[in-house]
């Protein structure tokens, strides 16, 4: 019976919830309930931003709060499950299976879910730390979030595996038997889980609008790193004129999302999250370390960071030294070529993909990371010099105008010439006409 009720909850996934295809070739018709979801998922996300970071910041009061407030009461109730102790063990305990830290995909997908979690390499931090004033302890936050993140996935673990834990000890089976992964886990497994609680509905609904408001979040720190981007470029659509610019945005964005609302929706969100989300933002954040450490110089980023938070001694900066000029991309390097060397063709459960699918998926990494090249190319170019050489050093140097935004956080590192005239447009990093 329990067999037939763990089949009956997948089945009921594939065939009614996504109605999906046998194949990605069957893209099959459009799922309306699906598209009126994403649908609502737009008009939200275009509501938080309709009014800049003033009317998303309060949103993400209530969506990074609220999911730990869920993730809180399902521990509780968690723990005191049937079984419990036993997806702990599983999870860091004795049935735990240290042999996959020798698989390098088990490594790629960590350190995808680090640089997703903290959005590294994606260009939201950037967007966002742009919000803040000059002498914000970007220091002491980067520390906060980078501990609360861990500590989430930590506290997540133990949420998910003690009702794992809980459902195998009523069907007497292994947690590794119930103990899927990816879009198994989120959206049949665990909804399995505590649909065999008393209170079935109370829990399903902390759950689900816990994953909303965090899916909300993450979209909306997506979508401002556009905004920003294009505000920034063309500066009179910065106050009433946002409105246009969101109504232009989001329905192009929603279209795009409706081949993942079809019947084969499902092949293509994981061939998306297979090729893109790990891959891309490997090769960009190697790419951001070179150029910020090897290229920019090291000891110029750390003064550049001294002018927001103070002075600091140099065994303050040793660590972070080796880490940004060796130690990060050395291993991010490593996880690089050891996962394309170890590449395995992407699959949906028993569903293989055909050659077309694969290759439109290097085409889309092809596609996102040839910009890096071709726009240092163009700057070469474009760069004053007579020889190659000259291009490239002249290419690497920073703008006339490279520094803070106001003039009163310049200090003698960036301070404008005696009598200049000229007016700081830089909007990188140090710079930004939000401040």
């Amino acid at each position: 019976m329990e067999e037939i009720c763990s089949c009956a909850s997948w089945k009921y996934g594939c065939k009614v919830v996504l109605r999906r295809s046998s194949s990605i070739d069957e893209i099959g018709d459009i799922v309306w309930y699906l598209a009126l979801c994403l649908l609502l998922s737009w008009l939200v996300a275009g509501g938080a931003l309709s009014k800049g970071i003033k009317s998303s910041g309060k949103v993400v009061y209530l969506t990074a709060i609220f999911p730990y407030v869920v993730l809180t009461i399902l521990l509780i109730r968690g723990f005191t499950l049937e079984g419990a102790y036993k997806g702990i063990e599983f999870y860091i305990g004795s049935q735990s299976d240290f042999s996959k830290l020798a698989d390098i995909e088990v490594w790629k997908d960590a350190a995808t879910q680090i640089f997703y979690s903290l959005a590294v390499g994606w260009g939201s931090l950037i967007t966002l730390s742009s919000y803040n004033k000059f002498h914000n302890n970007c220091y002491r936050d980067t520390i906060v979030v980078c501990v609360v993140s861990c500590a989430t996935s930590v506290l997540s673990g133990f949420v998910i595996f003690s009702f794992l834990a809980h459902m195998a000890y009523i069907q007497d089976k292994p947690v590794s038997e119930i103990a899927l992964s990816g879009f198994g886990l989120a959206f049949i497994a665990y909804p399995e889980g505590l649909a065999q609680l008393p209170w079935a509905p109370l829990w399903s609904i902390l759950f689900f609008f816990m994953l909303i408001t965090v899916e909300i979040d993450t979209v909306l720190a997506d979508v401002e790193t556009i905004f920003t981007v294009l505000l920034d470029w063309f500066p009179c659509f910065r106050q009433t004129r946002r409105i246009y610019l969101i109504t232009a945005i989001f329905p192009l964005l929603y279209f795009l999302g409706l081949v993942f609302v079809t019947q084969a929706g499902i092949y293509w969100i994981n061939l998306v999250d297979h090729f893109c989300s790990g891959w891309i933002v490997i090769i960009t954040a190697l790419l951001e370390l070179i150029g910020l450490s090897w290229i920019y110089g090291i000891n110029r980023f750390i003064k550049d960071i001294e002018m927001m938070i103070g002075k600091k001694n140099w065994l303050f900066w040793l660590w972070w030294r080796m880490c940004w000029i060796a130690i990060s991309p050395c291993l991010l390097a490593i996880i690089l070529f050891w996962a394309l060397a170890t590449f395995d063709p992407p699959t949906y459960g028993p569903v293989e993909y055909p050659v077309w699918a694969i290759a439109l998926g290097w085409c889309m990494i092809a596609f996102c990371i040839m910009w890096i090249p071709l726009v240092a190319i163009v700057r070469v170019i474009l760069a004053e010099g007579c020889t190659l050489w000259q291009k490239i050093s002249a290419a690497c140097t920073s703008a006339p105008d490279w520094g803070p935004y106001l003039e009163q956080h310049r200090g003698e590192m960036y301070r404008k010439k005696p009598g200049s005239t000229e007016v700081p447009i830089c909007v990188q990093l140090l710079a930004s006409p939000q401040i």
